[in-house]
């Protein structure tokens, strides 16, 4: 992961500083407390390209063999969390729907997921997601990631985007 400055606003878009929002997870000090939490974390790791994080946050069951990030030119611009259903401290699953923007090759796009989350063992894991629409007016086919089918995955998993997320 990279070592960033602590004072930096933390860039899941919570307005706190890194070191008080998304570090104490990514550093392990401890695990998030919602659903919600876990989706901004899961976010800040992507953009700092934390694979170990995201690995050890993902759902056995669903989880990839591995991650590469290492090469991956993703330019991860904002994240907006859409809704929440459930994913709460005493919740046992849990639905985030969020919009995340970022830059591939100079251009900007947007990559819109319903995201399923299951606490077990008093932690949230990553189950999977659905790509979706964007909500309200802007839902149109630009909400979809422009990824060619062969492309290797905006999501990291190493998978060609119509083995993943392009489903």
């Amino acid at each position: 992961m990279s070592q960033i400055p602590s004072s930096r606003f933390c860039l899941c878009g919570s307005g706190r500083s890194l070191a008080a929002c998304c570090a104490v997870y990514l550093n392990r000090h401890r695990d998030p407390p919602t659903a919600e939490a876990l989706m901004r974390s899961r976010y800040t790791a992507f953009a700092l390209g934390d694979e170990r994080y995201l690995l050890d946050t993902w759902d056995p069951t669903h989880r990839p063999a591995r991650l590469d990030l290492k090469g991956d030119r993703t330019e991860w611009l904002g994240l907006q969390i859409v809704s929440c259903e459930a994913g709460g401290e005493t919740d046992i699953e849990g639905r985030v729907q969020f919009i995340a923007r970022f830059r591939l090759r100079g251009n900007e796009q947007v990559l819109c997921e319903d995201s399923r989350f299951r606490k077990e063992a008093d932690r949230w894991l990553y189950v999977d997601g659905q790509m979706a629409d964007a909500p309200g007016p802007a839902a149109t086919a630009a909400a979809r990631p422009n990824v060619g089918r062969n492309e290797p995955c905006p999501c990291g998993s190493g998978q060609k985007f119509k083995r993943c997320c392009g489903k």
